[in-house]
């Protein structure tokens, strides 16, 4: 268990992905997933608002709802659970109007007259950060939300919310949420991540397993056919990729693990990675992926995958 920056909330090193609930896995199949992650040890799940209203015949929120059916069990106070504003169809943006409505519809949802850790799902270049930062505070001060986290934020706006909240008393953020994998990380290591570092921000890295790429199971665009997240984990399949792809796999050969865990390793290794994202359509992808919370890869192994990976630019 690991402290999220300079908040009190202790979590597990692994944080549950729950874009899967209502896309992916039905709810039984989610209720699932939860109670095998619970048992194993974990404590903390992600959802967003948005989640999943990219999916035919879904609006949005299907994520919260689902996770609140399970809290309903009376397991609360065994979840730290982390939820978005600005990405839903009903609630775009970071307005203060919206940033409180959206939030009680989340708190609705979810079933619980709190929420642990509260994000800003992306920058919203139409509110300005004085107002959305003092919107998010006023839920930190009415007991709604807990703490503040950051996603899809460049690094001299997270900059100019600090300055703000620390201006004006309000609450500071205490995590960031950006894209951050073996094979996709430039733009946090050039951008991100001096900035998460000076203020002391919980790195909690979401397409963890570039969706699904990481796993080692896709090595040809025939690998990808009819796979939900197919379309996302292409981009990677190119001779960087699949170079990075056969280090993983080595090495997790040579550990006996999965390159899945491997993967998640390697992202706990860097620096203020405190439980990177990943989710498990199903019961059985948990173990792989559970592993990786106590998994300390060797100076050599982290630096052949270091080494093989050096920053791409990935579109």
């Amino acid at each position: 268990m690991s402290i999220l920056g300079t908040s009190n909330l202790d979590v597990f090193g692994l944080n549950l992905g729950g874009n899967t609930f209502g896309w992916t896995t039905d709810e039984a199949t989610s209720h699932g997933v939860l109670d095998a992650f619970v048992e194993a040890g974990g404590n903390f799940v992600d959802s967003a608002d948005s989640y999943s209203a990219w999916v035919e015949g879904n609006s949005g929120g299907e994520s919260e709802t689902m996770i609140g059916s399970w809290l309903a069990k009376g397991d609360r106070e065994r979840l730290v659970v982390a939820t978005k504003v600005a990405q839903h169809p009903e609630f775009p943006g970071l307005s203060p109007g919206n940033v409180a409505a959206a939030a009680d519809a989340s708190l609705t949802r979810l079933g619980t007259d709190y929420i642990d850790l509260y994000f800003a799902h992306q920058y919203d270049p139409n509110t300005p950060i004085a107002e959305s930062a003092a919107a998010f505070d006023a839920l930190v001060r009415s007991g709604k939300i807990r703490h503040i986290g950051l996603s899809n934020f460049p690094a001299e706006r997270i900059d100019e919310w600090f300055a703000v909240a620390r201006a004006e008393g309000f609450a500071v953020p205490v995590a960031l949420q950006p894209k951050y994998n073996l094979v996709a990380r430039e733009d946090f290591e050039t951008e991100l991540a001096e900035v998460s570092a000076r203020h002391h921000l919980a790195v909690l890295p979401y397409f963890s397993l570039a969706s699904g790429f990481l796993t080692g199971k896709y090595r040809s665009a025939a690998d990808l056919e009819g796979k939900a997240r197919g379309g996302m984990a292409a981009g990677y399949l190119n001779d960087h990729g699949l170079t990075v792809v056969d280090a993983l796999v080595s090495v997790a050969e040579e550990l006996n693990v999965e390159a899945a865990t491997v993967a998640l390793a390697w992202l706990r290794s860097r620096d203020n990675v405190v439980a990177p994202i990943a989710s498990a359509s199903s019961v059985e992808q948990l173990p792989a992926l559970m592993a990786s919370a106590s998994l300390e890869l060797s100076n050599e192994q982290l630096q052949i995958l270091n080494a093989v990976s050096e920053p791409v630019k990935v579109s």
